[in-house]
């Protein structure tokens, strides 16, 4: 999903999207693309006995993984760093998690973020966290967020993954920083920091992934192809366990980013402010003349008026299908019900195939955005 997305506008469209974004953006806590300030720094908490503890196992040979057992889960993989923590009773609580979207929202803010693409690393980051989380098939209980297998091959290098090695080493400098935290909470973590940080909703959150190993990786073609239609979009998504309001309400995460033909295949962003959460994608997906484009790639359409724009044929088929286009009419007129189930979806997206047992608390974390702790 995502530079100049100046070039690609047509004046008097940019006007008046500019101006609807800035009222909108008004009325959230505001949205700083390029800031790189970061709010005061919390209290130091020592790991000292953490690092210790980790550099005995690394002396003593080390525990590169071993097994636990409960009611739900009788023999599961966890990373030699979390067996260490646990070895020095080291228990991270919500605001430690704290820290590290801190962390992940500074790199959102920083120069280097604003040089990426549309001036954001979020539309990649949250793709991260939802391809990481959407191989679940709740018929066999495998997939998921739960063992961050995207790690490996060839898991890594499936056609739907493409691209999100960028994310992933961006994922890896802030685990060197937080080496306790699992690549699935990390990664999940940084999906919701986008979607906060981008003006978007809160979304709940807990932790408790664990790291799996290469034996957990997910076969081929559990994500959306995005050149099949609604039948497709059915298997994929009632696979996992979501609905038709549901599928409508994460399409809307079209919202942000834009398609690479070094990467897809595809080309374009769908809307004309990739790096804030909005409804415009529902809303463009109603209110422009959508034709296919004549080009050498694969098919795709484009708005008649710029041709600056684009719909994928999995987007096409949300107004092509009287189930999913009552709840694509519904979130054009109402941001903020899109919200709201956005929210909701999307955290439910980020626990699919994660036992209840691993959880660090049984009700939900939302974690402040960095405007708001300055505040």
């Amino acid at each position: 999903m995502q530079s100049a997305a100046a070039s690609l506008r047509a004046p008097v469209r940019r006007a008046a999207f500019a101006s609807a974004r800035i009222q909108r953006v008004s009325l959230r806590s505001s949205y700083r693309r390029f800031s790189t300030e970061t709010p005061p720094p919390a209290p130091a908490k020592s790991n000292t006995a953490l690092y210790a503890g980790i550099g005995a196992l690394a002396l003593g040979g080390g525990v590169a993984f071993y097994l636990f057992s409960n009611d739900t889960l009788s023999t599961t993989a966890k990373s030699g760093v979390q067996s260490a923590k646990a070895a020095v009773k080291f228990t991270p609580t919500k605001e430690d998690y704290q820290k590290v979207y801190n962390k992940i929202a500074e790199v959102l803010n920083s120069d280097e973020s604003g040089a990426y693409d549309d001036g954001s690393y979020g539309p990649v980051l949250l793709r991260l966290g939802w391809h990481s989380s959407g191989t679940y098939d709740k018929a066999t209980g495998t997939g998921g967020s739960n063992y961050a297998t995207m790690r490996f091959s060839p898991e890594a290098l499936h056609g739907a993954n493409n691209g999100l090695h960028i994310a992933r080493g961006i994922m890896e400098k802030i685990k060197q920083e937080f080496d306790w935290i699992s690549y699935g909470d990390l990664w999940t973590l940084g999906g919701v920091t986008a979607i906060q940080e981008m003006a978007g909703p809160k979304i709940a959150w807990r932790a408790g992934r664990i790291d799996g190993e290469a034996k957990d990786a997910t076969p081929d073609g559990r994500l959306p192809d995005a050149s099949q239609g609604k039948d497709h979009l059915r298997d994929i998504f009632y696979r996992m366990g979501f609905n038709d309001q549901e599928i409508v309400a994460l399409s809307g995460a079209h919202a942000l980013g834009r398609c690479h033909p070094d990467r897809s295949g595809f080309d374009g962003p769908w809307t004309f402010s990739p790096t804030t959460v909005t409804n415009d994608y529902f809303k463009l997906l109603l209110s422009e003349k959508w034709v296919w484009r004549k080009w050498a790639g694969p098919k795709q359409l484009q708005d008649k008026k710029t041709g600056t724009l684009m719909m994928l044929p999995t987007d096409y088929a949300l107004v092509g299908d009287k189930s999913f286009k009552k709840w694509v009419q519904t979130y054009a007129a109402d941001e903020a019900l899109f919200f709201k189930d956005f929210s909701s979806v999307v955290g439910r997206l980020f626990e699919l195939g994660v036992p209840e047992s691993q959880f660090a608390s049984t009700e939900p974390w939302y974690f402040k955005t960095l405007d708001e702790q300055k505040a």
